[in-house]
This record gives C-alpha cells, sequence and structure tokens, in this order.
C-alpha cells in the first residue's frame, strides 16, 4: 500500500455495502471523523456506494443516521450512489462490507491487477477472525444492528487509521 501521508496525492479509500445507505456510509461518515482527529484528512478521501442502485440520490437510512447522530456523527451529507468500474480509477482502496459485496466489485474490475485493491473491510478488524470478516447487514433488523455495527466499524476504522498512517 501507498503511504497516504507521504504521497503527493490523497490517497483515496472507497467503502461498498449493498444499497449505500447503512453500512457503507456508516464507515464512510466514521472514517471522515477518525482521519480528521489523526490530523489526516487532508491526506486521505473518504467515498461510498452500494453494488445496487435502488437507493441512488437517497439519504441514509433514518436509522443508521439517528445511530450515527447519537453517537455524535454527522450523517447529514451523505447522499447513496451506485459502484461503477469508474470507482477503480478513483480509488486506491475498496472496501467492501460482506462476500456478496466482494464478488460483485471483483467482477467489474477492468483487470486483475485492479483486483488487488479490493479488501474486506473487516480485515483491518482486530476482533475478526478470518472465518468472520463480514459486516452484518442491519436494514431488516432492529436498532440493537445498527449500534452493533456502529461499534464494529468504529473499532475497524481505529486500526484502518493506524494503518494509514504506518502501512506495511
Amino acid at each position: 500500500m501507498t503511504d497516504p501521508v507521504a504521497g503527493p496525492e490523497p490517497y483515496r479509500v472507497t467503502f461498498v455495502c449493498l444499497g449505500n445507505i447503512c453500512r457503507s456510509p456508516t464507515a464512510h461518515v466514521v472514517l471522515d471523523e477518525k482521519l480528521a482527529a489523526a490530523g489526516l484528512a487532508d491526506r486521505v478521501t473518504v467515498t461510498s456506494s452500494g453494488t445496487g442502485g435502488w437507493h441512488t440520490g437517497e439519504p441514509m437510512d433514518p436509522r443508521a443516521a439517528s445511530t450515527l447522530s447519537s453517537a455524535g456523527y454527522d450523517p447529514t451529507r451523505h447522499v447513496a450512489r451506485t459502484f461503477s468500474i469508474d470507482d477503480y480509477a478513483e480509488n486506491d482502496l475498496i472496501l467492501v462490507m460482506d462476500h456478496s459485496n466482494e464478488a460483485d466489485v471483483l467482477e467489474l474490475a477492468p483487470t486483475v491487477e485492479e483486483q488487488q485493491k479490493v479488501r474486506m473491510f473487516r480485515a483491518f478488524d482486530p476482533e475478526a477472525g478470518p472465518d468472520d470478516l463480514e459486516v452484518p447487514d442491519p436494514w431488516f433488523g432492529g436498532d440493537e444492528g445498527f449500534t452493533h455495527v456502529l461499534a464494529m466499524v468504529e473499532r475497524t476504522c481505529d486500526a484502518l487509521v493506524e494503518h494509514l498512517r504506518h502501512p506495511g
């Protein structure tokens, strides 16, 4: 991985889930805040998208937004978008939330080399095991699912910030 702090251009990270209204925008908002706190906001840019386009143009799921707001984050700027082949050229690291997202994103890769940009988000989670790399989709559950996802995202983003600060 290129060192985002030393490079001439900002390092570009994008998160991908299914509809871009719950998991990936939660990770986007949290990572933006953690990068700012670490003094890396000008060295790393963050976006998010979904593999399915049915929510394109919509705001974040109200339950995800409420969970983020309650934790002190600002979810109001999010507008859902769909992952496309262009995201390969526009990003250095593509972090997917589950294996289905991973398969969909890899299928769009223009080259085998570009596939190397794709990683499971929870590969950075210090509590994840090799068979536990998915961020569960809270959309069909209750509020506790959003709280669980936020805790998982916060811990993983902490580790991701450290990785971006000290790659290798």
